[in-house]
């Protein structure tokens, strides 16, 4: 049982509670909240047994062997590295850090400890992702692609009566490209590698945050367009064209229909709907690599292709975070 400490008191927090306690071979034993009264009531509501304020507290913690993190976007880099630092696996939620700086830092850093870090980036470890995968062979050569997650934010309603929350706030690193543009490019990352070119374009809200983007990814002979969007809801599914087919995802978070149309054949339907729970997966990975020690596992590099390609859409577009300026490299 690995034993797992959580930053963040979320919805995000509460999805992972469940999956965890679903999945087995993983306990949340203890809770780090910057509110203790917040911290223990929260704790005593799910049934966790350790609550602390402090984070420095909860790395020194020799009971547990690894740390979930849901905290903003802009606190994982100096959550992770802690945690890292005093020896505990870490699950960071999405998008895994503000830039790829960050990230590279902890990449080493947990191999320099042998340590398992992972994104908790649900989607590629779902089997609607591999079925994908595994029918790119069957419409080869992949021309065009078109991965999509446009939702109309929840909270985009008060940010127009001027309520600004978190998810429109750039200085906790927040924004449409790092929100849901984050599954888009690392559903890519997982399926196509790392793209040569990247042109982009965005909306940007009255406040400088981004509410919406698109992209086109080049390739060798394949071109990829990534539309994302916080603003608007898109119903239209995501696709891959292929000289021998086409492959028709429904919904680029969650993978739970697939359909493959074969150019000159059949249709093939696949089906994933039979456990509405898709968190489970990424947890499942999390636990076999920690189980298997295995510290360079190829998640890492989907991880370092999605911050590459979102530091370069920020950048053509003027989206600038205070985390970017925070971290000096050698």
């Amino acid at each position: 049982m690995i034993r797992t400490g959580m930053i963040g008191t979320n919805f995000i927090s509460d999805w992972m509670l469940e999956t965890v306690r679903t999945v087995g071979g993983m306990d949340i034993t203890a809770l780090c909240s910057r509110d203790m009264a917040h911290g223990k009531e929260y704790a005593q509501k799910h049934g966790i047994a350790k609550v602390y304020d402090s984070y420095q507290d909860m790395a020194e913690d020799p009971e547990l062997d690894a740390v979930y993190i849901a905290s903003p976007t802009m606190c994982h880099f100096d959550h992770a590295m802690l945690m890292l630092e005093h020896g505990k696996h870490v699950l960071c939620e999405k998008p895994v850090c503000s830039n790829l700086k960050e990230l590279d830092m902890l990449i080493s850093t947990a191999k320099e400890k042998g340590l398992v870090f992972m994104e908790a980036m649900k989607n590629v470890h779902q089997p609607g992702f591999k079925a994908v995968k595994n029918a790119l062979k069957d419409i080869e050569p992949v021309r065009l692609a078109s991965i999509a997650y446009c939702q109309y934010s929840s909270r985009y309603d008060n940010y127009k009566e001027g309520i600004i929350q978190n998810a429109f706030r750039s200085e906790l690193s927040n924004g449409s490209v790092m929100d849901v543009g984050s599954y888009a490019a690392h559903f890519m990352a997982g399926l196509f590698g790392l793209p040569g070119t990247i042109l982009s374009d965005s909306i940007k809200l009255s406040n400088g945050c981004d509410g919406a983007g698109m992209a086109i990814c080049e390739y060798d002979d394949l071109l990829v367009h990534l539309m994302y969007s916080k603003i608007t809801d898109a119903p239209l599914p995501s696709q891959i064209q292929g000289e021998k087919g086409s492959i028709i995802i429904d919904y680029c978070p969650n993978v739970s229909h697939v359909t493959v149309k074969h150019r000159k054949g059949d249709t093939v339907e696949m089906d994933f709907t039979d456990d509405c729970n898709y968190m489970k997966y990424e947890v499942r990975d999390f636990i076999r690599l920690v189980q298997d020690n295995d510290i360079n596992h190829e998640y890492l590099e989907y991880s370092r292709i999605e911050m590459l390609v979102t530091d370069m859409i920020r950048k053509q577009n003027g989206i600038e975070f205070p985390a970017d300026s925070r971290v000096v490299t050698d």
